[in-house]
């Protein structure tokens, strides 16, 4: 049955396995973005605890937007095994900085998946990830405005430098 299903899709095998290892990279963000929030719970820094418990929900979105469109292509979705992930860290400062480089890990990916759609003339998954393009610029953006805040506020206001955290968004409001 899967090989004539097979043969109704324009999705190639290289394009497909990609896809599947963004999933994993979307859930290991997930997981990771989880993690981090446990440690802010943990630690009394209660808005960043929620600022990552949501970036935890959004990356596995963005994990079951790829498993969908690849099973709306008539490929195969694979749910990945998720490895383990850190989870103590040195302060809130470190959990944002471990934010950001995995951002800019995501977004490393998600250029290797459209570079491959481009060598396989793949337009359409090419279209599909440019939403994810758009995304990762918001993402790599609020996590280094969130860094410039660690710089802005004394480090004697931790608690008040974790609500200003919460409140950043991509058209740059911090503070209301």
């Amino acid at each position: 049955m899967r090989d004539l299903v097979r043969l109704r899709t324009s999705l190639k095998d290289g394009i497909e396995q990609i896809l599947n290892e963004q999933i994993k990279m979307e859930m290991e963000s997930s997981s990771k973005y989880l993690a981090m929030a446990g440690w802010c719970d943990r630690n009394g820094f209660d808005y960043s605890a929620g600022f990552f418990y949501k970036q935890s929900d959004e990356e596995r979105q963005h994990a079951l937007k790829i498993f969908h469109y690849i099973s709306d292509q008539g490929g195969t979705a694979l749910s990945p095994e998720v490895v383990p992930v850190q989870q103590d860290f040195d302060s809130l400062r470190s959990v944002f900085e471990g934010a950001l480089d995995q951002e800019i890990a995501v977004t490393d990916s998600i250029n290797r998946v459209i570079t491959a759609c481009r060598r396989e003339n793949d337009f359409a998954t090419e279209q599909f990830m440019n939403w994810y393009v758009k995304e990762q610029m918001e993402e790599e953006y609020i996590a280094r405005r969130c860094l410039d805040l660690f710089d802005q506020i004394p480090a004697d206001q931790l608690f008040y430098l974790d609500k200003q955290l919460s409140r950043v968004t991509y058209d740059g409001n911090v503070f209301e």
